[in-house]
């Protein structure tokens, strides 16, 4: 029998937050790696060892989530990948014609802001046991 949370989901399993916490940690160490290395931020975290380990783990264990809070955490982590990958080839085919290079960089730029907000913001409502707003 399981124990049910204040938004009435069950309580998910110890294994199931670990997890979470080890793809928030992995995405964590792809911006690292993007700040501190030649690589750019947005570079790392989509096409570092790293983040793609994170993304196939969140897609592995996701059913495990399933019906619980850390739910919103597997998917917010999922769409924060698919969605970077998306706008960083925005960016860069803005960046290719010249034409748009300026809006490219912007693009890449705010797209490095919004994956450190992403992954810090996650990280930290799972850390205080709360769902993502998805």
């Amino acid at each position: 029998m399981s124990t049910l949370d204040q938004q009435g989901q069950a309580e998910p399993l110890p294994s199931v937050v670990t997890v979470a916490h080890i793809v928030y940690a992995l995405h964590a160490l792809a911006i690292v790696v993007g700040i501190a290395g030649t690589a750019t931020v947005v570079g790392s975290f989509i096409g570092s060892v790293p983040s793609i380990v994170a993304v196939i783990v969140n897609y592995v264990k996701r059913g495990d989530a399933r019906g619980t809070w850390t739910e919103s955490h597997y998917r917010w982590q999922i769409r924060t990948f698919w969605y970077a990958l998306l706008w960083f080839l925005v960016g860069w085919a803005l960046i290719i014609t010249l034409v748009g290079a300026l809006v490219g960089v912007s693009v890449l730029i705010a797209l490095t802001i919004w994956l450190v907000y992403r992954i810090g913001r996650g990280w930290l409502r799972l850390n205080d046991r709360k769902p993502m707003y998805v």
